[in-house]
């Protein structure tokens, strides 16, 4: 598998490349999957995501990408009525956003390793503790 495309996460004002896909649980959960179009094989999901952390809340304010219609995809083509963000309630689990220079790249998923991580701790959509 290729080495994929990351998400973005803006925390503390400070955009990191995020080393996680909140979005997919979301969908294993049984959320509305509009059908995103996979561009690009470093991108199989199809889509990328702009995520905030505000007041210590996981939010969703940006969704990229295709769907297999062809139409453009919103945040909107997987929470009609939301275009603006979307509160992450659903997502428990640690985001791991890496810091400092590339040590080894690995060729597939999220695996290549960095000098540091940041490890965010979310329970149901909260920020609970962070470790670096």
């Amino acid at each position: 598998m290729t080495a994929q495309m990351a998400e973005v996460l803006v925390f503390e004002g400070e955009t990191h490349p995020m080393m996680a896909t909140p979005l997919a649980d979301y969908f294993q959960l049984g959320g509305h999957d509009p059908g995103f179009q996979a561009t690009s094989t470093a991108l199989w999901r199809g889509y990328v995501g702009r995520w905030e952390i505000i007041d210590a809340r996981l939010y969703l304010t940006q969704l990229s990408g295709y769907l297999r219609s062809g139409a453009e995809a919103s945040i909107g083509s997987v929470f009609p009525g939301f275009e603006a963000r979307v509160f992450a309630h659903w997502f428990s689990g640690t985001i791991r956003l890496p810091m400092g220079k590339l040590l080894n790249y690995v060729h597939g998923g999220f695996a290549s390793r960095y000098e540091r991580d940041l490890l965010l701790k979310i329970d149901n959509g909260v920020l609970v503790a962070t470790t670096l």
